[in-house]
């Protein structure tokens, strides 16, 4: 694409062209010098093999210090319009390194780089085959003996897994699974995705029956397909959960279902893993190079341990157990939490005629709907945004290009004005009892599923029936002990309840590799999740990207790929890049592996 000749353009190429001739001279301090006093710069792969921001001046001379030489950064060049607002100019731009190629954004203040956006796309010599290089398929021509496209697929499954070894298992077959195997088999990465489930989607199949997605479509595509432009704004659990049964079969993938891993253990010397796996009643071992745990954001139930629980009468399970209210009218139910499922499971029961009362322990930020997605979704993802050149990928890096550091300030001022927009609402909950936040510091929704991934509900319903006292609520209490037919509070009040169900959350991802691994190599690890804000659930240090997600972690051969569908879809292209670059020998120093500050 030419580039667009204005003050912004000219702006965003000459510090290109700048940064670009500093790069090639190796002059680090003609390069800093270009970067503002306050400076980021974001790295998805493509200088540093991690997933790293770096801040200020010494740090950026830092990288380019010890990345420089085997990078071989060059060929900046603007790639479409650049534009200015509130005296920041925003442009991107693609570039090369000596293994890649790669796509970047910048802003800049009064002509010095505030924040850097560099991204990988894709290896040099180990391209994608889409487009113009996409296969033929059809054998033209006479072939005794032929092997059609089923033949083949049959072949490679047969054999994978047997006769030769899968480079990567991926254990879990939701979203992040699918995703991530959709791009290994795309750059001809030989994987197995393992699902303990029946069938493809069971993830979402088999949770209570009124789950919708809270996010919107635009938000929610997942790689090379897109959903159809008839697709429902909030997608119903069943509708996704065939969609990506469908996926997998149209992606091809080899995804075994009804298969469980149930320990893995690696081997230095080899530099592979041994994963023993459950399939079908039959045990076998799988031994790839690489091992990823997509077993969802949150990790373990968290299930806790209240005095008496084993001498309830009624019936009691987590809220990832929950089978939907029909089985409860007329009983009496305690939801113990008040974030997303307890909402939702409460609004459930409630329409199945079960007398409910959600146990809030602690703040929840509510944040409605129709007012996120019209405030803090719709300028990246929605139909308008769309109509605008605002494609999936363009919204991903643009979100993607702001740092941690400086999000929430960012935010904030969204959800002051949703704070205003809903007072009315929001007085209404308050009235009924409902203690409401909107994080420590006001940042809002996003900042608050960073830093912990829980503590928010975005409400599709279940609020009014909460201010309304259709849903009885209990606030400001903790649980003290769980009696035959009862639930004992802090406050020594006592609810009858039929039903318990403990919305109370999950653990950090690397609870699965204790129970898979061990407990020596989740501590190695450390946790996931969060980035040190200082805020609740997430301590310091301040780590600047999310911890052990989607990068090198300090176990040869491990990653961790999860998060919503929105950073599955997202990340797993870096995740994917980095595994083909190792598959293939390339070179992968990874600058920047932070230390371990959090086990658990």
């Amino acid at each position: 694409m030419d580039a667009i000749v204005s003050n912004s353009g000219t702006a965003v190429s000459n510090w290109l062209a700048d940064f670009e001739s500093a790069l090639a001279q190796r002059d680090i301090e003609a390069a800093t010098a270009l970067f503002a006093d306050e400076c980021y710069w974001r790295d998805l792969v493509s200088f540093t093999w991690n997933i790293k921001t770096v801040e200020g001046r010494s740090e950026i001379a830092a990288l380019l210090d010890a990345v420089l030489e085997a990078v071989k950064p060059r060929h900046f060049l603007i790639d479409s319009e650049a534009a200015e607002a509130d005296g920041v100019t925003e442009g991107w731009f693609s570039f090369e390194t000596e293994a890649a190629r790669g796509r970047g954004h910048i802003r800049l203040k009064d002509g010095t780089c505030w924040t850097l956006l560099t991204t990988m796309t894709e290896l040099k010599g180990f391209e994608e085959p889409r487009g113009s290089a996409r296969p033929k398929g059809a054998e033209h021509g006479v072939h005794p003996g032929r092997k059609t496209w089923l033949d083949h697929r049959r072949e490679e499954a047969a054999k994978l897994g047997s006769e030769t070894q899968p480079y990567c298992v991926v254990i879990g077959g939701g979203q992040g699974g699918i995703a991530l195997g959709a791009r290994l088999r795309r750059l001809g990465v030989p994987t197995i995705i393992l699902e303990k489930n029946e069938r493809g989607g069971d993830s979402w199949r088999k949770r209570y029956k009124s789950l919708c997605l809270h996010d919107p479509v635009w938000y929610d595509h997942l790689p090379y397909l897109p959903f159809p432009d008839h697709w429902p704004v909030f997608s119903p659990k069943d509708k996704i959960g065939d969609w990506l049964e469908s996926y997998v079969s149209i992606m091809e993938l080899n995804y075994w279902t009804s298969s469980e891993a149930i320990s893995a253990r690696h081997d230095a010397a080899k530099g592979e893993w041994a994963v023993e796996v459950l399939r079908d009643g039959k045990q076998l071992t799988l031994r790839p190079k690489q091992l990823i745990l997509a077993t969802g954001m949150s990790g373990i139930a968290n299930m806790p341990d209240y005095p008496g629980m084993d001498k309830f009468k009624g019936e009691q399970h987590h809220s990832s157990k929950h089978p939907g209210g029909e089985a409860y009218k007329g009983k009496k139910a305690v939801v113990i939490g008040s974030n997303n499922s307890a909402h939702d499971i409460c609004a459930d029961l409630w329409e199945h005629g079960a007398d409910v009362t959600m146990v809030q322990r602690s703040s929840t930020h509510i944040a409605r709907s129709d007012t996120l997605m019209d405030l803090a979704l719709g300028g990246l993802y929605s139909e308008q945004a769309v109509a605008n050149g605002i494609t999936t990928d363009k919204a991903d890096l643009i979100f993607a290009s702001i740092p941690y550091r400086i999000m929430a300030e960012l935010q904030k001022p969204i959800y002051a004005e949703m704070k205003q927009r809903d007072a009315d609402f929001y007085a209404r909950l308050e009235k009924a009892g409902f203690m409401l936040d909107f994080g420590e510091d006001d940042s809002g929704l996003f900042m608050k599923y960073l830093r912990r991934g829980s503590g928010y509900y975005i409400d599709v319903g279940a609020s009014d029936l909460v201010a309304d006292g259709k849903i009885r609520l209990k606030s400001g209490v903790s649980v003290k002990e769980i009696k035959e037919h009862s639930v004992v509070f802090s406050d020594g009040s006592e609810l009858p309840a039929d039903l318990i169900v403990y919305a109370t959350g999950y653990g950090s991802m690397n609870g699965w590799a204790a129970r898979l691994i061990s407990q020596d190599i989740a501590d190695k690890v450390g946790k996931c999740w969060g980035f040190g804000s200082g805020t609740k659930k997430d301590p310091r240090p301040f780590e600047g990207e999310l911890r052990n997600m989607w990068k090198p972690t300090h176990q040869d051969g491990l990653w961790f790929h999860g998060g919503n569908l929105h950073q599955s879809r997202h990340y797993s292209l870096y995740l994917a890049l980095q595994l083909k670059a190792r598959m293939e020998g390339i070179s992968t120093p990874v600058y920047g592996m932070g230390a371990v500050h959090h086990l658990h």
